[in-house]
């Protein structure tokens, strides 16, 4: 009797809303089991949860993980609590993020390590987790595994403006560890950045600012949801790619801005 491939488990941090529920949702009607992250958000992340049992495969395994990522403990933690309920994990897509604004004036060790924290902090420490966790599988199971990070970044990174000066350096530092741990968890792992556009709305803008601004870019039109996602599931299954960033941003990072978007 033939045994049926495991499916494929993946993490999803911060998706219990917005561009990280997209990608969780997508991934389980992709056929992924996907762990869902949230910090404060239980009810969002509750729902999404149903949402993605709704799309999934019979028998797909769905399951949310409270952890706040600012704290080191919980965020060395969560990839072994995903680890137990699911028995195996094959990829994380780091989407939590701190976004808070500061300006050159404002700047504080306060702000900036915050965002240091949550933003390339803690999905440092998750590759690393899921890296042990890999090697740990290739040894006790003897087959190697095609394992992958996948951190979002922020086409603000290619086109920078003074503007979310603490939240720019944390993706700053998150697209260099994004090459660096690429070499350090090589082969065991891959590494890739996805760094969409302007795509989904929010508090800042109104609808009509957001679709003014979503068309200033080479192409018309900046990033949607649906393209972001298909970058992330690009990424995911192409065993070629690794130390890179996919800008997913309609040009946008070609044109620059003075402010921010949501302050122009």
């Amino acid at each position: 009797m033939s045994v049926l491939p495991r499916p494929r488990t993946v993490l999803v941090t911060g998706s219990a809303k917005r561009l990280g529920r997209e990608i969780a949702l997508a991934l389980a009607s992709a056929g992924w089991q996907v762990a869902i992250h949230f910090r404060s958000s239980g009810a969002e992340a509750a729902q999404t949860l149903a949402d993605c049992r709704k799309v999934a495969a019979p028998g797909a395994l769905m399951e949310s993980f409270q952890a706040d990522l600012d704290d080191e403990a919980q965020a060395r933690d969560i990839v072994p609590c995903v680890v137990g309920y699911f028995g195996a994990l094959d990829a994380v897509v780091n989407s939590a993020s701190l976004f808070e604004h500061d300006s050159v004036k404002s700047f504080g060790y306060e702000a900036m390590l915050a965002h240091m924290r949550t933003n390339a902090g803690a999905p440092i420490l998750i590759a690393q987790a899921l890296h042990q966790h890999v090697c740990e599988r290739t040894a006790s199971e003897g087959a190697t595994a095609d394992a992958c990070v996948v951190n979002m970044l922020d086409q603000k990174l290619w086109n920078q403006n003074p503007d979310f000066m603490s939240y720019t350096l944390s993706k700053a530092a998150l697209e260099a560890a994004t090459t660096m741990l690429a070499i350090a968890l090589s082969p065991q792992l891959r590494v890739v950045g996805v760094a969409p556009g302007l795509t989904i709305t929010s508090h800042l803008l109104s609808q009509e600012k957001f679709d003014r601004l979503h068309r200033l870019s080479p192409l018309g039109r900046s990033s949607t949801v649906e393209d972001v996602v298909g970058a992330v599931k690009f990424a995911l299954d192409n065993k070629s790619i690794t130390g890179t960033t996919l800008l997913v941003d309609g040009g946008q990072h070609l044109m620059k801005f003075d402010r921010d978007f949501s302050l122009m």
